[in-house]
């Protein structure tokens, strides 16, 4: 996927995040109130190394850094326009920051746990494990920066609306549904550019993504299955935010 500006010949959504963190503060998925950070999920795969990068290249630290940047800005331009055209003022998040060790960045008190993002709302800011971030760059492609920002940016949208879910899962996939009417949005509005095969890595990306089998949807942290976060991802991409149940 290309930005409007075509930066570089390459700035392909080409797939999704691999893994997710359960609990309050959890990769791509953080909720609005994360001052109980829980673990990382079991079976998260640990950063791959050069032997299991995808095929389209994605490995530079320069390419994600700029990808982040990208995704920033295209969140921030999208979600005022949206607010503008509702009457309302639009605040962006106060900053995107970057941590490498546990404990480096803490939310609410609360100290940020290794292979981890989170939006955390007492401070009004995203955070993300830059060496776990990278890894999952290099190993599902490019799209898990622009996914991961449009997620937890979703979250600081939520906080903005008062928006509270009584359960996890309610709030994490209207944020799922939110991430994708941003992207599905700004591909309509050629801000960003679909390459060949780029939906197929999504879809191959978010069966990657769901609760174990075994995960109750009542549970503090649960997400939703693969098939359900599928559907809420492509429901907003492809209808954008009415189909969001945001009214």
């Amino acid at each position: 996927m290309t930005t409007r500006a075509g930066r570089r010949g390459r700035n392909t959504l080409a797939g999704f995040v691999a893994a997710l963190v359960a609990g309050a503060a959890c990769a791509v998925g953080g909720v609005s109130q994360p001052e109980e950070p829980a673990p990382q999920r079991p079976g998260a795969p640990a950063s791959p190394g050069a032997g299991q990068t995808r095929a389209d290249g994605t490995t530079s630290v320069a390419e994600f850094q700029q990808d982040v940047v990208d995704a920033q800005s295209i969140a921030e331009r999208y979600w005022a326009e949206q607010f503008r055209a509702s009457g309302q003022r639009f605040r962006p998040i106060s900053r995107i920051t970057p941590y490498q060790r546990e404990g480096q960045v803490s939310c609410g008190g609360q100290p940020l746990p290794r292979n981890n993002a989170v939006y955390c709302s007492a401070g009004d800011f995203i955070a993300y494990d830059v060496n776990w971030s990278v890894g999952a760059f290099r190993q599902v492609g490019d799209a898990f920066v622009f996914y991961l920002l449009g997620h937890e940016y979703a979250h600081g949208i939520q906080t903005r609306l008062g928006i509270r879910y009584s359960y996890t899962i309610e709030q994490e996939l209207q944020a799922d549904c939110m991430a994708g009417a941003y992207l599905g949005d700004s591909v309509r509005a050629k801000a960003l550019a679909l390459d060949a095969g780029d939906l197929d890595e999504f879809r191959e990306g978010l069966l990657a993504v769901g609760d174990a089998p075994d995960q109750p949807w009542f549970a503090e942290g649960s997400h939703g299955t693969a098939e359900q976060r599928t559907e809420a991802f492509f429901r907003g991409y492809e209808r954008s935010l009415d189909a969001c149940g945001l009214g």
